[in-house]
């Protein structure tokens, strides 16, 4: 800094008034930028390190796949894109490349040694042996639904969630992909019917047994009937339930020996797996797991499934499924 004397020029003091507010920015910037700088070597240093930490040859090798490695979210994926049918939507074939590719990403767990989550392409008639591989070996489903319209054959995408070891993780992982390669390994193109009986043009459901096995009055229609087991839940503040369609339903029609059941559970997210498991157990199919409102409290899924035999069974089946949720707890069933 130079000084100047006092006869019309300006002096040390005021040069150095105005020079400062340069040099503390200049100075901020400096410390701002070194901040910056530290902050993304620890954030490369932290994935590094869960990456590190991810046994990712024993990944490929359980699941048969070789994966990639994002460095910058410590993440390993194994993916396969499904070339083994070909699928046309709204008119035109469609190259896996544009949403048919299954996968499943490991990273660090925080309460276990991984986390793994996937989407798992499926045509109908490989959901629920998928569904049932993944939930018998420590997996949770967490969503079954469709991403396409006019797509022939209907194709299905099942998320999937776990914890746990990495040994365990990708075994399970593996065992699922293994059941879809069985389906289409006996059917290389997918079915177009669960290939049961057909069902009676006449619908002749005697109610009073199904009445008592869910211990309540079914709303009976030319020869079917309807159960419907509300459950109360609040969202934006107002009190919902089973008017407002948070229940579970089930609807039989057909004959006593010969039936369909169809209906929706709705679950919390804690009663989901173990509800999913209880209907795969008696051979009821699972068609669609999603949700049906935003706000709600308590988080409320829903599932869609599908069911046929003798109404009994069908009604002891799906029975079996309220309780294990324990939704008759917390229900408000119709009069």
């Amino acid at each position: 800094m130079k000084a100047r004397t006092i006869n019309g020029e300006m002096d040390m003091v005021a040069s150095f008034a105005i020079e400062q507010p340069a040099v503390m920015c200049s100075l901020h910037n400096k410390i701002m930028k070194q901040i910056f700088i530290i902050g993304l070597i620890f954030a490369a240093f932290t994935c590094a390190s869960l990456a590190a930490d991810l046994d990712t040859a024993k990944i490929d090798n359980l699941t048969g796949l070789k994966g990639k490695m994002n460095e910058k979210e410590g993440v390993y994926k194994v993916t396969f894109p499904r070339t083994d049918v070909k699928v046309v939507v709204d008119g035109w074939t469609m190259p896996p490349f544009m949403g048919l590719g299954t996968w499943a990403a490991f990273t660090k767990g925080v309460h276990t040694e991984a986390m793994v989550m996937g989407d798992t392409v499926l045509f109908e008639d490989e959901v629920n042996a998928g569904m049932t591989a993944a939930l018998d070996n420590g997996l949770s489903v967490t969503a079954l639904h469709n991403h396409f319209f006019f797509d022939q054959p209907k194709v299905y995408f099942m998320h999937i969630e776990g914890e746990g070891g990495v040994d365990q993780l990708a075994g399970a992982v593996r065992r699922v992909y293994d059941k879809i390669k069985e389906v289409r390994a006996a059917s290389p193109q997918p079915k177009q019917s669960f290939g049961a009986n057909a069902l009676p043009d006449k619908n002749s459901i005697s109610a009073d047994p199904l009445n008592q096995i869910f211990a309540m009055k079914g709303e009976e229609n030319n020869g079917m009937v309807k159960f419907s087991i509300g459950r109360p839940a609040t969202m934006h503040g107002v009190k919902i339930g089973n008017a407002m369609g948070v229940n579970t339903w089930a609807a039989f029609a057909g004959s006593d020996d010969n039936a369909v059941v169809d209906g929706d559970f709705a679950v919390t997210e804690d009663e989901l797996q173990p509800v999913l498991k209880s209907l795969l157990k008696d051979k009821i199919n699972i068609v669609a797991i999603h949700q049906h409102m935003t706000h709600e409290e308590p988080r409320i899924m829903f599932f869609h499934y599908w069911g046929r035999g003798r109404a009994k069974e069908l009604a002891n089946a799906v029975k079996g499924g309220v309780l294990v949720g324990g939704l008759l707890k917390v229900s408000s069933p119709l009069p």
